[in-house]
């Protein structure tokens, strides 16, 4: 009898503040260890927290970008638990009355299809510090400048049943919450970070007991944790054993998890509401406000550009994968470029530039009078590639650029011509073929013209020629 798996995820997202959750040190990232702090987020006596309120509207943001309900009233409560990078002996976090509850994920399973993900509750925290264990020879270091950075902490159902719905999961998880503007949600800088919960249990069966997995760095590493828990998992199952309820940790280098201590349940952290914080009150008209002004996220733009652009569901795909790589390619469009070239080439040049340094070497507005040299004939696609790769280091127009190369494109006959007789004249074995009726060698000619040319000759022009010469 199969055995099947069950996967919840607990994605904790740093708010887009420039400052702390309950004071203001700044939130910046790269800073020297310890340089970012105060009293209240060192929990020195006496200092008392102050919600961000910048921190609380990106949290109903993320929440209504998931279809979550925001809950007028929420309370700040004392996770309580002693760790050297929390310094105040408990975090602020929130925890029977979250901000919001409900909610789903509509995602692509590589398994299943188009399949929605609960999300059991979305609600607001403080992070705590860090602790390096490679800056001082034998010792742990404490870094407390991210202790007091606002998250929101988003717990999904237990609907996700394999590593790869996992990672498919989070990739479709992230691109929402930077569309809406909620984080930049960077794994490498710990703007997200994922816990996971994994268990197996025969289909139909209650749930299996659950383990928890930390340290992953990447999604592509969070599936290969997960990967390994499973395998580990089900060898126990298989030998007749049980699985305990531990936290493990996942080493990127071998692959494997270990256990790293016993899973903690809600009441050992003995919650209880903060004193120093009264309940969050929210008014229902501010969060229908916040509703009203949710930017347009990546479903209702793919649908968008396949209703008004007419490009392919693939196209549309791609082309909102990053709300920045989008709004690059409307402003092509918005410069008078057909919507299906400006597609293809931010889908290739622009997109490898992008993919690379996370910049785009050329605006959008020099991208469309390059792509109009082609248009009018001016210069061919390949020229016009390898202008590009110039526009990227050089503030020069598109067809100044063609000139100083020597890429405008030659009609001329003559010129023409004498290209055409060097390549026919260099290749008698491939004239025989063709004249004996492999006429799919049409190709190979023009494309060795535009070798021998440089890539200036018209291709348009260049058929015919070829067609005449070659007496079909």
């Amino acid at each position: 009898m199969s055995w099947q798996t069950v996967i919840g995820l607990e994605v904790h997202v740093q708010l887009a503040t420039r400052t702390k959750m309950f004071c203001g040190c700044p939130t910046g990232y790269g800073e020297a260890p310890n340089t970012s702090v105060c009293p209240v987020c060192l929990g020195l006596p006496g200092a008392l927290p102050s919600p961000n309120a910048e921190a609380v509207r990106l949290g109903v943001i993320g929440a209504l970008a998931l279809g979550c309900e925001v809950h007028p009233t929420s309370v700040f409560a004392r996770k309580n638990y002693f760790y050297p990078d929390l310094p105040k002996g408990y975090q602020i976090s929130q925890f029977d009355q979250p901000l919001a509850t409900g909610g789903a994920v509509m995602m692509e399973s590589p398994e299943r299809g188009p399949i929605a993900i609960s999300i059991t509750r979305l609600h607001l925290e403080e992070d705590a510090g860090k602790s390096i264990h490679d800056r001082i020879p034998g010792h742990t270091a404490i870094d407390l400048n991210r202790a007091g950075t606002p998250l929101a902490e988003i717990v999904s159902g237990p609907d996700l049943q394999s590593p790869a719905e996992a990672r498919a999961y989070l990739v479709t998880l992230r691109q929402l919450l930077v569309y809406a503007g909620v984080s930049e949600c960077s794994m490498e800088k710990g703007s997200l970070r994922v816990d996971a919960n994994l268990s197996i249990r025969r289909p139909g069966a209650p749930l299996g007991t659950k383990t928890e997995v930390k340290n992953m760095n990447s999604f592509a590493n969070v599936e290969r944790a997960l990967e390994s828990e499973r395998r580990r998992q089900l060898a126990l199952l298989e030998a007749g054993r049980q699985v305990t309820q531990v936290t493990l940790t996942f080493n990127a280098g071998t692959g494997a998890v270990k256990p790293l201590r016993s899973k903690e349940d809600s009441h050992d952290y003995r919650y209880f509401p903060d004193p120093d914080l009264p309940p969050l009150v929210l008014e229902p008209s501010w969060i229908a406000a916040q509703q009203a002004g949710l930017a347009e996220l990546p479903v209702a733009r793919r649908n968008r550009y396949e209703l008004d652009f007419a490009l392919s569901a693939y196209d549309a795909r791609v082309l909102t994968q990053e709300p920045a790589v989008a709004g690059y390619f409307e402003s092509v469009v918005a410069a008078g470029v057909d919507a299906k070239t400006a597609a293809n080439w931010v889908m290739g040049e622009v997109m490898a530039g992008w993919n690379e340094a996370r910049v785009f070497a050329v605006e959008p507005q020099r991208l469309a009078a390059l792509i109009a040299l082609v248009d009018n004939g001016t210069v061919s696609l390949q020229a016009a590639k390898r202008i590009y790769v110039d526009l990227a280091t050089s503030a020069e127009a598109p067809r100044s650029v063609a000139d100083r190369l020597g890429l405008i494109q030659v009609r001329n006959a003559d010129a023409l011509v004498g290209w055409v007789d060097e390549v026919l004249a260099a290749n008698p074995r491939e004239v025989a073929r063709f004249r004996g009726g492999e006429a799919k060698l049409i190709g190979f000619f023009v494309g060795q013209v535009m070798k021998k040319s440089a890539g200036k000759a018209d291709p348009k022009a260049i058929q015919p020629l070829l067609l005449e010469r070659l007496g079909a």
